[in-house]
């Protein structure tokens, strides 16, 4: 009789041991993180504009919590990726610190790290992109494996044909019962380029467009940004179904729903800048079971590299020492365990459109009231060089994307009303930046110099710099400083365009 007791109590033993390991696996977060492609932080129902449609922002924003004051590390596709997977600023990641660069291996991410630790782990779209994989020792993509089978034909010119909700699903199909998972649904949109007048085939009114005083108030301008809301449109609706897909599997609950922008907007003075248009971005984070007092706006000032940690907390891993982004998961509690009163922002090299393919190092920090850049080589063309031949786009003032709304600024850029905006968006810049932005929010009257602004330009100058030695920055700190020498991985336009080699 023992035999069969004692093998009668081995398998309840097992079958315990079992259910605790699936009740474990079930108590653990999923993740779907969501990012636009050039998304402003104004440019969501939740945060005011009254033309674009985003109920799934929206939604997100209302039952968790919409982050006001949320900054890219970087305002440029790869490097703001690279500090959002591995939670660390650029200046620490070496070659990731440009755009069509490399991630290295050495740089763990969030996402392998889950996958480690039991995660089924996936993308869709632009993941970490653009650049080669393989110079950095990787075999694919960060962001998980590729799901991006599922097709649809798109309403408009411009957009990807990617289903993106649609590779969601089938990622979850292949998703075992009781683990868990993370997902990246990176769509390309609003990236240019867009289908010229599809703003006002979806009954869009330019007369309704906001259009920031850093632009020219005009028909062509307004159009172009009708257009671009279309794709941000296109990106909420992928989010919505994507949701929709969690809910009916009932796990939405027990899901961290994240949605977010790489940067801003791909207009003139926004993206590839360091100034709001192109640094602030939207961020709404729902999550029933570990948000308190959901519906909150939060005020206090976010970088999307703050993520990694957040989701290894939420995952019961603790955070490598390298990533240095502070996790929110005391803000969830709604007991904040130190101060957020600023984000810090950079650039090195964008698309290589300066002579010999060299980049704009700069630095800011941003805090409530303030707004405080540090250009490092302030002798260089902040928006690439006006001469198309020196790159590698092979356009005129290359870091910033052909539009409309640049051409129109090019070609009027002598006329009354034009004139300073073009100077602001193209025109060489000062070592020093200072906006104060209680009086000028849209940062385009620079006040760093006056005696008036003395002590605060000080001030704001010592708290980026001490919080760059404490990171770590070699270009405070010291060490090897290559950004302007790494290999450039892009398209390549103009014959004979190359990266400078290092000086001996």
């Amino acid at each position: 009789m023992k035999q069969p007791i004692i093998q009668f109590f081995a398998a309840i033993a097992v079958i315990f041991v079992i259910g605790l390991e699936r009740s474990s696996a079930d108590t653990r977060p999923n993740i779907l993180f969501c990012i636009s492609d050039d998304q402003s932080y104004a440019h969501t129902g939740a945060n005011g504009d009254p033309v674009v449609k985003t109920p799934a922002f929206d939604r997100i924003a209302r039952e968790g919590l919409n982050f006001t004051h949320a900054f890219c590390d970087a305002p440029t596709c790869g490097p703001s990726r690279s500090a959002i997977l591995t939670g660390q600023p650029i200046w620490r990641l070496e070659e990731a610190g440009n755009i069509h660069s490399t991630l290295p291996a050495k740089f763990t991410t969030y996402t392998e790290l889950l996958a480690t630790s039991g995660y089924s782990v996936g993308f869709t779209g632009k993941g970490w992109s653009p650049g080669r994989l393989q110079p950095g020792g990787r075999s694919s993509n960060p962001a998980g494996e590729a799901f991006n089978g599922q097709i649809l034909k798109p309403s408009f010119k411009g957009i990807r044909a990617t289903d993106y909700a649609g590779n969601f699903e089938e990622f979850l199909n292949q998703v075992p019962q009781g683990q868990p998972f993370c997902f990246w649904l990176g769509t390309s949109e609003p990236h240019r380029s867009y289908q010229p007048g599809a703003g006002k085939l979806t009954g869009k009114d330019p007369a309704q467009a906001i259009v920031p005083p850093i632009f020219p108030d005009n028909d062509i301008v307004r159009n172009d940004i009708l257009d671009y809301l279309v794709e941000v449109e296109h990106f909420d609706q992928m989010v919505a179904q994507a949701i929709a897909a969690i809910e009916a599997r009932g796990e939405l609950n027990n899901t961290i729903v994240v949605i977010t922008s790489d940067h801003g907007m791909p207009f003139p003075r926004a993206k590839a800048s360091l100034y709001d248009a192109g640094s602030r971005v939207p961020l709404a984070i729902r999550w029933p079971r570990g948000i308190e007092k959901s519906g909150r706006a939060v005020k206090s000032f976010v970088n999307l590299s703050d993520l990694a940690p957040t989701f290894l907390e939420m995952a019961g891993l603790d955070p490598p020492a390298a990533m240095t982004g502070l996790s929110l998961m005391d803000t969830f509690a709604s007991k904040p365990a130190f101060k957020r009163d600023a984000a810090f922002i950079a650039m090195e090299r964008h698309d290589g459109c300066r002579k010999d393919g060299k980049g704009y190092p700069c630095r800011a920090i941003r805090t409530q009231d303030y707004l405080y850049i540090h250009n490092f080589e302030s002798s260089r063309w902040p928006s690439g060089s006006p001469d198309p031949s020196v790159c590698a786009r092979s356009i005129p003032f290359g870091e910033v994307d052909s539009s409309p709304t640049k051409t129109f600024m090019m070609e009027h850029r002598n006329e009354h009303r034009v004139a300073r905006l073009a100077e602001l968006a193209f025109g060489m810049r000062p070592a020093e930046e200072l906006y104060d932005l209680k009086n000028d929010p849209h940062q385009m009257m620079n006040v760093a110099g006056s005696t008036a602004m003395a002590d605060t330009q000080a001030s704001l100058r010592g708290q980026l710099f001490n919080h760059l030695r404490k990171t770590q920055d070699p270009r405070v700190v010291g060490g090897t400083v290559d950004w302007d020498y790494y290999p450039y991985y892009g398209k390549i336009s103009t014959k004979g365009w190359r990266v400078a080699s290092k000086p001996r």
